[in-house]
Protein backbone atom coordinates (compact mmCIF):
# COMPACT_ATOMS: atom_id res chain seq x y z
CA UNK A 1 0.00 0.00 0.00
CA UNK A 2 1.32 3.78 -1.20
CA UNK A 3 1.97 5.39 2.23
CA UNK A 4 0.38 9.11 3.11
CA UNK A 5 3.25 11.90 3.18
CA UNK A 6 3.36 13.17 6.66
CA UNK A 7 2.36 16.69 4.67
CA UNK A 8 -0.73 15.09 3.53
CA UNK A 9 -3.48 17.89 3.87
CA UNK A 10 -6.57 16.88 4.97
CA UNK A 11 -10.18 17.60 5.32
CA UNK A 12 -10.63 19.35 8.93
CA UNK A 13 -14.37 17.10 9.33
CA UNK A 14 -16.38 14.73 7.83
CA UNK A 15 -18.93 17.50 7.76
CA UNK A 16 -16.30 19.84 5.83
CA UNK A 17 -15.84 16.99 3.07
CA UNK A 18 -19.46 16.28 2.48
CA UNK A 19 -19.92 19.68 1.85
CA UNK A 20 -16.99 20.16 -0.64
CA UNK A 21 -17.45 16.99 -2.40
CA UNK A 22 -21.55 18.11 -2.43
CA UNK A 23 -20.90 21.54 -3.70
CA UNK A 24 -18.20 19.76 -6.35
CA UNK A 25 -21.27 17.90 -7.83
CA UNK A 26 -23.92 20.51 -7.39
CA UNK A 27 -23.61 22.59 -10.14
CA UNK A 28 -25.92 24.86 -12.87
CA UNK A 29 -26.88 21.56 -14.56
CA UNK A 30 -29.04 20.77 -11.12
CA UNK A 31 -30.83 23.94 -11.38
CA UNK A 32 -31.94 23.75 -14.90
CA UNK A 33 -31.15 20.37 -16.79
CA UNK A 34 -32.99 17.91 -14.38
CA UNK A 35 -35.97 19.65 -13.68
CA UNK A 36 -36.56 20.38 -17.52
CA UNK A 37 -35.33 16.26 -18.43
CA UNK A 38 -37.30 14.77 -15.69
CA UNK A 39 -40.73 16.88 -17.39
CA UNK A 40 -39.77 15.95 -20.99
CA UNK A 41 -39.28 12.84 -20.40
CA UNK A 42 -41.74 11.00 -18.08
CA UNK A 43 -41.73 12.78 -14.76
CA UNK A 44 -42.16 10.67 -11.94
CA UNK A 45 -40.98 8.04 -14.19
CA UNK A 46 -37.85 9.82 -15.37
CA UNK A 47 -36.93 10.37 -11.57
CA UNK A 48 -37.34 6.32 -10.79
CA UNK A 49 -35.00 5.54 -13.48
CA UNK A 50 -32.62 8.37 -12.82
CA UNK A 51 -32.68 7.59 -8.88
CA UNK A 52 -31.87 3.60 -10.20
CA UNK A 53 -29.42 4.59 -12.00
CA UNK A 54 -28.17 6.72 -9.45
CA UNK A 55 -27.50 3.75 -7.04
CA UNK A 56 -26.33 0.95 -10.05
CA UNK A 57 -23.60 3.46 -12.39
CA UNK A 58 -22.90 7.02 -10.40
CA UNK A 59 -22.61 5.68 -6.73
CA UNK A 60 -20.04 2.65 -7.68
CA UNK A 61 -17.83 4.62 -9.38
CA UNK A 62 -17.80 7.26 -7.10
CA UNK A 63 -16.79 5.27 -4.40
CA UNK A 64 -14.11 3.75 -6.78
CA UNK A 65 -12.77 7.11 -7.41
CA UNK A 66 -12.96 8.12 -3.40
CA UNK A 67 -11.09 4.46 -2.98
CA UNK A 68 -8.24 5.39 -5.45
CA UNK A 69 -7.94 8.74 -4.12
CA UNK A 70 -7.88 8.06 -0.42
CA UNK A 71 -5.56 4.85 -0.99
CA UNK A 72 -2.69 6.34 -2.67
CA UNK A 73 -3.30 10.43 -1.15
CA UNK A 74 -2.12 11.30 -4.33
CA UNK A 75 -3.78 13.48 -7.51
CA UNK A 76 -5.65 11.65 -10.29
CA UNK A 77 -2.19 11.19 -12.20
CA UNK A 78 -0.23 9.89 -9.25
CA UNK A 79 -2.49 7.64 -8.06
CA UNK A 80 -2.47 5.20 -10.71
CA UNK A 81 1.27 5.78 -10.79
CA UNK A 82 1.28 4.48 -7.15
CA UNK A 83 -0.85 1.73 -7.75
CA UNK A 84 0.97 0.58 -10.86
CA UNK A 85 4.11 2.14 -11.85
CA UNK A 86 5.70 5.18 -13.95
CA UNK A 87 5.43 3.70 -17.37
CA UNK A 88 1.89 1.99 -16.40
CA UNK A 89 -0.70 2.60 -19.37
CA UNK A 90 -3.59 2.73 -16.62
CA UNK A 91 -1.88 6.43 -16.04
CA UNK A 92 -4.31 7.28 -19.25
CA UNK A 93 -7.69 7.67 -17.01
CA UNK A 94 -5.86 10.15 -14.88
CA UNK A 95 -4.79 11.82 -17.70
CA UNK A 96 -7.82 11.93 -19.56
CA UNK A 97 -9.58 13.11 -16.04
CA UNK A 98 -7.21 15.65 -15.27
CA UNK A 99 -7.58 16.86 -18.87
CA UNK A 100 -11.00 17.40 -18.88
CA UNK A 101 -11.06 19.22 -15.34
CA UNK A 102 -8.71 21.70 -17.27
CA UNK A 103 -11.13 21.99 -20.50
CA UNK A 104 -14.24 22.24 -18.74
CA UNK A 105 -12.79 25.04 -16.16
CA UNK A 106 -11.89 26.99 -18.78
CA UNK A 107 -15.55 27.52 -20.35
CA UNK A 108 -17.46 26.76 -17.00
CA UNK A 109 -16.07 30.00 -15.96
CA UNK A 110 -17.46 31.82 -18.73
CA UNK A 111 -20.90 30.42 -17.91
CA UNK A 112 -20.60 31.02 -14.48
CA UNK A 113 -19.63 34.48 -15.52
CA UNK A 114 -23.06 35.38 -16.90
CA UNK A 115 -24.42 34.02 -13.40
CA UNK A 116 -22.37 36.94 -12.10
CA UNK A 117 -23.61 39.52 -14.84
CA UNK A 118 -27.26 38.74 -13.88
CA UNK A 119 -26.68 38.98 -10.28
CA UNK A 120 -25.30 42.36 -11.13
CA UNK A 121 -28.77 43.40 -13.16
CA UNK A 122 -30.81 41.83 -10.26
CA UNK A 123 -29.20 43.88 -7.52
CA UNK A 124 -29.58 47.03 -9.88
CA UNK A 125 -33.02 46.77 -10.81
CA UNK A 126 -32.51 46.02 -14.57
CA UNK A 127 -34.92 43.60 -15.04
CA UNK A 128 -37.76 45.63 -13.11
CA UNK A 129 -40.26 47.81 -15.42
CA UNK A 130 -38.94 46.10 -18.68
CA UNK A 131 -41.19 44.16 -21.08
CA UNK A 132 -40.40 40.38 -21.77
CA UNK A 133 -39.29 41.49 -25.31
CA UNK A 134 -36.42 43.46 -23.65
CA UNK A 135 -35.89 41.09 -21.08
CA UNK A 136 -35.09 38.20 -23.27
CA UNK A 137 -32.95 40.16 -25.13
CA UNK A 138 -30.45 40.72 -22.18
CA UNK A 139 -28.92 37.93 -22.81
CA UNK A 140 -28.23 38.21 -26.60
CA UNK A 141 -26.49 41.58 -25.77
CA UNK A 142 -24.43 39.79 -22.74
CA UNK A 143 -23.16 36.65 -25.25
CA UNK A 144 -22.31 39.69 -28.18
CA UNK A 145 -20.56 41.58 -25.44
CA UNK A 146 -16.66 39.72 -25.78
CA UNK A 147 -15.29 42.58 -23.48
CA UNK A 148 -18.30 42.19 -20.92
CA UNK A 149 -18.64 38.06 -20.86
CA UNK A 150 -14.45 38.05 -20.29
CA UNK A 151 -14.54 40.57 -17.55
CA UNK A 152 -17.39 38.31 -15.65
CA UNK A 153 -14.98 35.71 -16.82
CA UNK A 154 -12.09 37.02 -15.01
CA UNK A 155 -14.00 37.38 -12.19
CA UNK A 156 -15.25 34.37 -11.38
CA UNK A 157 -11.95 33.04 -11.79
CA UNK A 158 -10.23 35.33 -8.91
CA UNK A 159 -12.76 33.76 -6.92
CA UNK A 160 -12.11 30.67 -7.53
CA UNK A 161 -8.10 31.17 -7.20
CA UNK A 162 -8.74 32.99 -3.55
CA UNK A 163 -10.82 29.81 -2.51
CA UNK A 164 -8.13 27.08 -3.73
CA UNK A 165 -4.89 29.10 -3.10
CA UNK A 166 -6.26 28.84 0.81
CA UNK A 167 -5.53 25.31 0.52
CA UNK A 168 -7.81 22.14 1.89
CA UNK A 169 -8.80 22.95 5.60
CA UNK A 170 -8.69 27.27 5.48
CA UNK A 171 -9.80 27.43 1.55
CA UNK A 172 -12.15 24.98 -0.21
CA UNK A 173 -13.50 23.55 3.56
CA UNK A 174 -14.43 26.71 5.20
CA UNK A 175 -15.91 28.01 2.15
CA UNK A 176 -17.52 24.98 1.72
CA UNK A 177 -19.18 25.22 4.72
CA UNK A 178 -20.52 28.72 3.68
CA UNK A 179 -21.59 28.46 0.46
CA UNK A 180 -23.23 25.51 0.86
CA UNK A 181 -25.55 25.78 3.39
CA UNK A 182 -26.54 29.74 1.93
CA UNK A 183 -27.05 27.43 -1.30
CA UNK A 184 -29.35 25.92 0.35
CA UNK A 185 -30.87 28.43 2.48
CA UNK A 186 -31.57 30.20 -0.60
CA UNK A 187 -32.97 27.22 -2.72
CA UNK A 188 -35.43 27.04 0.20
CA UNK A 189 -36.81 30.06 0.56
CA UNK A 190 -36.81 29.38 -3.46
CA UNK A 191 -38.75 26.32 -2.95
CA UNK A 192 -41.08 28.32 -0.54
CA UNK A 193 -42.10 30.44 -2.46
CA UNK A 194 -42.46 27.74 -5.71
CA UNK A 195 -44.86 26.22 -3.55
CA UNK A 196 -46.72 28.96 -2.43
CA UNK A 197 -47.70 30.63 -5.52
CA UNK A 198 -50.59 29.25 -8.10
CA UNK A 199 -48.20 27.19 -10.33
CA UNK A 200 -47.09 24.43 -7.66
CA UNK A 201 -49.70 21.99 -8.87
CA UNK A 202 -48.47 22.49 -12.24
CA UNK A 203 -45.06 22.24 -11.62
CA UNK A 204 -45.58 19.20 -9.51
CA UNK A 205 -47.30 17.05 -12.17
CA UNK A 206 -44.80 18.74 -14.27
CA UNK A 207 -41.68 17.04 -12.46
CA UNK A 208 -43.45 14.06 -10.91
CA UNK A 209 -46.62 12.60 -12.73
CA UNK A 210 -45.76 9.46 -13.98
CA UNK A 211 -45.84 9.27 -17.92
CA UNK A 212 -44.49 5.92 -18.47
CA UNK A 213 -45.10 6.86 -22.21
CA UNK A 214 -43.32 9.18 -22.57
CA UNK A 215 -40.49 7.06 -21.35
CA UNK A 216 -38.53 5.98 -24.41
CA UNK A 217 -34.85 4.15 -24.63
CA UNK A 218 -33.78 7.93 -25.62
CA UNK A 219 -35.00 8.99 -21.78
CA UNK A 220 -32.83 5.98 -19.87
CA UNK A 221 -30.17 6.85 -21.86
CA UNK A 222 -30.98 10.70 -20.96
CA UNK A 223 -31.15 9.49 -17.06
CA UNK A 224 -27.92 7.01 -17.25
CA UNK A 225 -25.79 9.67 -18.76
CA UNK A 226 -26.95 12.30 -16.17
CA UNK A 227 -26.66 10.36 -13.07
CA UNK A 228 -22.95 9.90 -14.23
CA UNK A 229 -21.95 13.31 -15.20
CA UNK A 230 -23.86 15.22 -12.24
CA UNK A 231 -21.70 13.55 -9.23
CA UNK A 232 -18.64 15.18 -10.84
CA UNK A 233 -17.21 11.90 -12.27
CA UNK A 234 -14.51 11.49 -14.62
CA UNK A 235 -12.58 14.80 -13.97
CA UNK A 236 -10.67 14.00 -11.24
CA UNK A 237 -12.71 15.99 -8.42
CA UNK A 238 -13.73 12.63 -6.44
CA UNK A 239 -9.97 11.35 -6.70
CA UNK A 240 -8.48 14.42 -5.55
CA UNK A 241 -10.85 15.37 -3.00
CA UNK A 242 -10.87 11.56 -1.86
CA UNK A 243 -7.03 11.75 -1.47
CA UNK A 244 -7.65 14.20 1.11
CA UNK A 245 -10.17 11.94 3.45
CA UNK A 246 -8.52 10.34 6.76
CA UNK A 247 -8.29 6.46 6.49
CA UNK A 248 -11.19 5.78 8.70
CA UNK A 249 -13.76 7.49 6.74
CA UNK A 250 -16.34 5.69 5.44
CA UNK A 251 -16.87 6.09 2.19
CA UNK A 252 -19.85 4.03 0.75
CA UNK A 253 -21.73 6.37 3.87
CA UNK A 254 -19.52 9.07 2.11
CA UNK A 255 -20.41 8.76 -1.15
CA UNK A 256 -24.16 8.19 -0.35
CA UNK A 257 -24.50 11.64 1.26
CA UNK A 258 -22.89 13.40 -1.56
CA UNK A 259 -25.42 11.64 -3.73
CA UNK A 260 -28.40 12.43 -1.80
CA UNK A 261 -27.28 16.12 -1.55
CA UNK A 262 -27.12 16.30 -4.94
CA UNK A 263 -30.35 14.56 -6.11
CA UNK A 264 -32.07 16.65 -3.57
CA UNK A 265 -31.45 20.42 -4.61
CA UNK A 266 -31.94 19.03 -8.20
CA UNK A 267 -35.50 18.19 -6.95
CA UNK A 268 -35.67 21.37 -5.03
CA UNK A 269 -34.44 23.56 -7.71
CA UNK A 270 -36.98 21.88 -10.44
CA UNK A 271 -40.14 22.62 -7.50
CA UNK A 272 -39.03 26.41 -6.77
CA UNK A 273 -38.34 27.08 -10.81
CA UNK A 274 -41.89 25.78 -12.35
CA UNK A 275 -43.92 26.55 -10.52
CA UNK A 276 -43.48 30.09 -10.98
CA UNK A 277 -43.05 29.80 -14.60
CA UNK A 278 -46.68 28.17 -14.94
CA UNK A 279 -48.09 30.55 -12.10
CA UNK A 280 -47.53 33.48 -15.42
CA UNK A 281 -48.31 30.97 -18.07
CA UNK A 282 -45.24 30.78 -19.37
CA UNK A 283 -43.75 27.06 -21.04
CA UNK A 284 -40.32 25.92 -20.15
CA UNK A 285 -37.47 25.86 -22.05
CA UNK A 286 -34.16 24.05 -21.72
CA UNK A 287 -30.82 25.60 -21.08
CA UNK A 288 -30.14 28.74 -20.72
CA UNK A 289 -33.32 29.91 -22.53
CA UNK A 290 -34.85 29.12 -18.94
CA UNK A 291 -32.68 30.88 -16.61
CA UNK A 292 -31.56 33.53 -18.42
CA UNK A 293 -34.36 34.61 -21.02
CA UNK A 294 -37.61 32.95 -19.46
CA UNK A 295 -36.84 33.20 -15.72
CA UNK A 296 -35.46 36.95 -15.74
CA UNK A 297 -39.51 37.80 -17.23
CA UNK A 298 -41.29 35.60 -14.76
CA UNK A 299 -39.63 37.99 -11.72
CA UNK A 300 -40.22 41.25 -13.48
CA UNK A 301 -44.01 40.20 -13.46
CA UNK A 302 -44.25 38.63 -9.57
CA UNK A 303 -44.54 40.19 -6.18
CA UNK A 304 -41.21 40.50 -4.74
CA UNK A 305 -39.70 39.32 -7.71
CA UNK A 306 -36.84 42.04 -7.57
CA UNK A 307 -35.43 40.28 -4.46
CA UNK A 308 -36.61 36.66 -5.64
CA UNK A 309 -33.91 37.43 -9.05
CA UNK A 310 -30.84 38.57 -6.58
CA UNK A 311 -31.46 35.19 -4.57
CA UNK A 312 -31.82 32.97 -7.73
CA UNK A 313 -28.90 34.20 -9.69
CA UNK A 314 -26.83 34.40 -5.91
CA UNK A 315 -27.55 30.94 -6.43
CA UNK A 316 -26.39 30.05 -9.66
CA UNK A 317 -23.48 31.62 -9.00
CA UNK A 318 -22.73 29.67 -5.48
CA UNK A 319 -23.44 26.26 -7.25
CA UNK A 320 -21.40 27.03 -10.21
CA UNK A 321 -17.97 28.36 -7.41
CA UNK A 322 -18.57 25.33 -5.89
CA UNK A 323 -18.49 23.30 -8.85
CA UNK A 324 -15.40 24.81 -10.51
CA UNK A 325 -13.15 24.79 -7.34
CA UNK A 326 -12.94 21.15 -7.21
CA UNK A 327 -11.66 21.19 -10.75
CA UNK A 328 -9.08 23.59 -10.52
CA UNK A 329 -7.99 21.70 -7.25
CA UNK A 330 -7.76 18.29 -9.39
CA UNK A 331 -5.25 20.70 -11.75
CA UNK A 332 -3.44 22.14 -8.99
CA UNK A 333 -2.58 18.73 -6.90
CA UNK A 334 -1.11 17.24 -9.97
CA UNK A 335 1.23 20.02 -9.98
CA UNK A 336 1.58 20.01 -6.40
CA UNK A 337 2.09 16.50 -6.03
CA UNK A 338 3.80 15.42 -9.22
CA UNK A 339 5.96 18.46 -9.98
CA UNK A 340 6.49 19.52 -6.52
CA UNK A 341 5.21 22.95 -7.20
CA UNK A 342 3.86 25.58 -3.74
CA UNK A 343 0.08 25.57 -3.71
CA UNK A 344 0.51 29.39 -4.65
CA UNK A 345 2.20 28.96 -7.69
CA UNK A 346 0.43 25.79 -9.18
CA UNK A 347 -2.47 27.84 -8.28
CA UNK A 348 -1.93 30.41 -10.09
CA UNK A 349 -0.63 29.21 -12.98
CA UNK A 350 -3.98 26.76 -13.36
CA UNK A 351 -5.89 29.71 -13.18
CA UNK A 352 -4.34 31.54 -15.51
CA UNK A 353 -4.14 29.25 -17.96
CA UNK A 354 -8.43 28.20 -17.35
CA UNK A 355 -8.49 31.96 -17.96
CA UNK A 356 -6.77 32.15 -21.32
CA UNK A 357 -8.14 29.40 -22.54
CA UNK A 358 -11.80 29.93 -21.61
CA UNK A 359 -11.18 34.15 -23.34
CA UNK A 360 -12.31 32.19 -26.86
CA UNK A 361 -15.15 30.56 -25.48
CA UNK A 362 -16.40 34.39 -24.02
CA UNK A 363 -15.20 34.88 -27.73
CA UNK A 364 -17.29 32.05 -29.41
CA UNK A 365 -20.47 34.10 -30.19
CA UNK A 366 -19.47 37.30 -31.16
CA UNK A 367 -15.50 38.13 -32.20
CA UNK A 368 -14.68 34.57 -32.89
CA UNK A 369 -19.20 33.97 -34.31
CA UNK A 370 -17.57 32.69 -38.05
CA UNK A 371 -15.28 30.75 -36.41
CA UNK A 372 -15.76 27.33 -36.51
CA UNK A 373 -14.34 23.79 -35.20
CA UNK A 374 -15.76 20.24 -35.06
CA UNK A 375 -18.85 19.96 -37.10
CA UNK A 376 -19.24 23.45 -37.54
CA UNK A 377 -19.26 23.65 -33.91
CA UNK A 378 -18.47 27.24 -32.23
CA UNK A 379 -15.20 26.73 -29.77
CA UNK A 380 -17.16 26.78 -26.84
CA UNK A 381 -19.81 24.22 -28.45
CA UNK A 382 -16.75 22.18 -29.70
CA UNK A 383 -15.05 22.03 -26.41
CA UNK A 384 -18.08 21.41 -24.33
CA UNK A 385 -18.45 18.16 -26.66
CA UNK A 386 -14.85 16.77 -26.32
CA UNK A 387 -14.75 17.19 -22.28
CA UNK A 388 -18.95 15.97 -21.65
CA UNK A 389 -19.09 13.68 -24.56
CA UNK A 390 -15.40 11.78 -25.14
CA UNK A 391 -13.58 12.93 -21.49
CA UNK A 392 -16.03 12.49 -19.03
CA UNK A 393 -17.35 8.81 -20.35
CA UNK A 394 -13.80 7.39 -21.43
CA UNK A 395 -12.16 8.39 -18.34
CA UNK A 396 -15.66 6.64 -15.98
CA UNK A 397 -15.19 4.36 -18.23
CA UNK A 398 -11.67 3.09 -18.03
CA UNK A 399 -11.21 4.21 -14.23
CA UNK A 400 -14.79 1.27 -13.35
CA UNK A 401 -12.65 -1.48 -15.65
CA UNK A 402 -9.65 -0.62 -13.54
CA UNK A 403 -11.53 -0.97 -10.30
CA UNK A 404 -13.56 -3.84 -11.48
CA UNK A 405 -10.90 -6.12 -13.13
CA UNK A 406 -7.29 -4.79 -12.41
CA UNK A 407 -6.93 -3.56 -8.63
CA UNK A 408 -6.38 -5.87 -6.22
CA UNK A 409 -9.86 -7.21 -4.49
CA UNK A 410 -8.05 -7.34 -0.73
CA UNK A 411 -7.15 -3.57 -1.18
CA UNK A 412 -10.34 -2.48 -2.53
CA UNK A 413 -12.02 -4.07 0.52
CA UNK A 414 -9.94 -3.29 3.30
CA UNK A 415 -11.19 0.53 2.05
CA UNK A 416 -14.35 -0.15 2.51
CA UNK A 417 -14.35 -2.30 5.77
CA UNK A 418 -11.68 0.33 7.08
CA UNK A 419 -15.04 2.72 7.48
CA UNK A 420 -17.12 0.09 8.39
CA UNK A 421 -19.23 -0.91 5.16
CA UNK A 422 -17.33 -3.50 4.31
CA UNK A 423 -21.22 -5.55 3.89
CA UNK A 424 -21.21 -3.34 1.05
CA UNK A 425 -18.59 -5.05 -0.88
CA UNK A 426 -19.90 -7.91 -2.78
CA UNK A 427 -22.57 -5.60 -4.35
CA UNK A 428 -20.47 -3.19 -5.07
CA UNK A 429 -18.10 -5.16 -6.69
CA UNK A 430 -20.66 -6.96 -8.68
CA UNK A 431 -22.01 -3.60 -9.87
CA UNK A 432 -18.16 -1.58 -10.72
CA UNK A 433 -17.28 -4.99 -12.68
CA UNK A 434 -20.49 -5.14 -15.05
CA UNK A 435 -23.15 -2.87 -14.42
CA UNK A 436 -21.44 0.51 -14.23
CA UNK A 437 -18.50 -0.05 -17.13
CA UNK A 438 -21.51 -1.59 -19.20
CA UNK A 439 -23.88 1.52 -18.98
CA UNK A 440 -20.76 3.71 -19.29
CA UNK A 441 -19.61 2.07 -22.29
CA UNK A 442 -23.92 2.12 -23.79
CA UNK A 443 -23.68 6.25 -23.06
CA UNK A 444 -20.26 6.84 -24.38
CA UNK A 445 -21.61 5.07 -27.45
CA UNK A 446 -24.58 6.73 -28.06
CA UNK A 447 -23.15 9.81 -27.45
CA UNK A 448 -20.61 9.14 -30.24
CA UNK A 449 -23.47 8.27 -32.45
CA UNK A 450 -25.48 11.34 -31.57
CA UNK A 451 -22.76 13.37 -32.63
CA UNK A 452 -22.09 11.27 -35.83
CA UNK A 453 -18.58 9.87 -34.61
CA UNK A 454 -19.54 6.40 -35.21
CA UNK A 455 -20.69 6.90 -38.85
CA UNK A 456 -17.34 8.41 -39.53
CA UNK A 457 -15.04 5.70 -37.52
CA UNK A 458 -17.21 3.12 -40.06
CA UNK A 459 -16.50 5.39 -43.06
CA UNK A 460 -12.64 4.69 -42.27
CA UNK A 461 -12.91 1.08 -42.36
CA UNK A 462 -14.63 0.59 -45.46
Amino acid sequence: MPNASSQRPQWGSRLGFILAAAGSAVGLGNIWKFPYIAGQNGGGAFVLVYLLCIALVGLPIMIAELMIGRHTHKDAIGAFIALEHKRSWWQTPGWISVSAAFLISSYYSVVAGWTLDYVYRAITGSFSNQNATAIEGMFGSLIADGSRQTFWHLTFTLLCLGIVIGGIQKGIERWSKILMPVLFVLLTLLFINGMMSPGAKQGLEFMFSPDFCKLTPGSILEALGHSFFTLSLGMAAMITYGSYLKRDEDLFSAGLRVAGIDTLIAIMAGLAIFPIVFAVGLEPAAGPGLIFKTIPVVFSQIPGGSVLAILFFLLLAFAALTSNISLIEAQVAYLIDERGWGRKRATCTIATLAFMVGIPTALSYNVMADWTFIGERSFFDSADLIASNYLLPIAGLLIAIYVGWFWRGSEEKKELVAGGSGWVYPLWHWLIRYVSPLAVAIVLYYKMEEAGLMHYLAGLFD
